[in-house]
């Protein structure tokens, strides 16, 4: 039985601490990047041998510190950067005001269309490029015509009364439906469409507060329309004057 024990003894005492190789192993590890380290600074490439010695330190004492030569040194820090994150903040602040701000005129004018019913000739839309007052052009002018009804002078002057504290410029287009015309003074609806957004821009800049430099027209024809031309309907809802704020800041 104690012969046994002395055995059993004996054969733990064979085996012996093996704690030392986990030290070892990190001294090799440590010697073989010292090695690469030297190799590399021996490159007359200095970019590649800051990469690699940035990724080493990295990787061995987990800080973005960088080796040179027997020093360490902390990586130059992009002074752009802080500049660039607050410009890209304030951009995203500017652009949720403006949003906010023609949300709140989207809201006033929806208020107005409701109480005057007006539902079925003006509408609006909030889109990237801005706020889009959509008008027929039944509510604005007789038909074939670029002269602007006595009638909607009233809506021509609230339109103009909410422009005129804004900062965006304002495109003004004129767009009509597939039905040729040929007349003296309109000889296709190239020149119906651009008269219309013109006079119809005239008018709001008549109203005295407007800043002209802002408001600018155009016309379309019949080549941007909104519904199928195949019918009455489409045709009605074609024919339109367009009433574009645009975003001083893109989304």
């Amino acid at each position: 039985m104690s012969r046994r024990k002395k055995h059993h003894a004996e054969h733990h005492e064979e085996h012996t601490d093996e704690s030392w190789l986990v030290p070892y192993a990190d001294i090799l590890t440590l010697l073989l990047a010292l090695f690469i380290v030297l190799f590399a600074s021996a490159d007359a490439n200095k970019t590649k041998f800051d990469a690699m010695a940035q990724s080493l330190s990295v990787a061995f004492s987990g800080s973005p510190s960088v080796f040179d030569n027997n020093r360490t040194v902390a990586p130059e820090a992009d002074a752009s950067k802080p500049n660039q994150s607050k410009a890209d903040n304030g951009k995203e602040q500017a652009q949720l005001r403006e949003t906010v701000q023609l949300l709140e005129l989207k809201k006033e004018l929806d208020k107005y269309i409701q109480n005057n019913n007006l539902v079925g000739d003006l509408s609006t839309a909030l889109t990237d490029d801005g706020l889009m007052i959509r008008i027929k052009d039944s509510a604005l002018f007789p038909s074939g015509s670029a002269e602007l009804r006595p009638d909607s002078q009233r809506l021509g002057a609230e339109i103009a009364k909410i422009l005129t504290p804004l900062s965006q410029q304002v495109v003004i287009s004129g767009h009509t439906d597939n039905v040729p015309i040929n007349t003296r003074e309109f000889p296709s609806n190239w020149e119906l469409s651009s008269k219309r957004a013109i006079n119809f821009m005239k008018f709001l800049l008549a109203q005295g507060k407007l800043k002209p430099e802002r408001f600018s027209a155009i016309g379309y024809g019949e080549y941007r329309p909104v519904a199928t031309n195949d019918t009455v309907e489409g045709h009605s809802k074609n024919r339109r004057v367009e009433v574009l704020i645009m975003r001083n800041y893109k989304l």
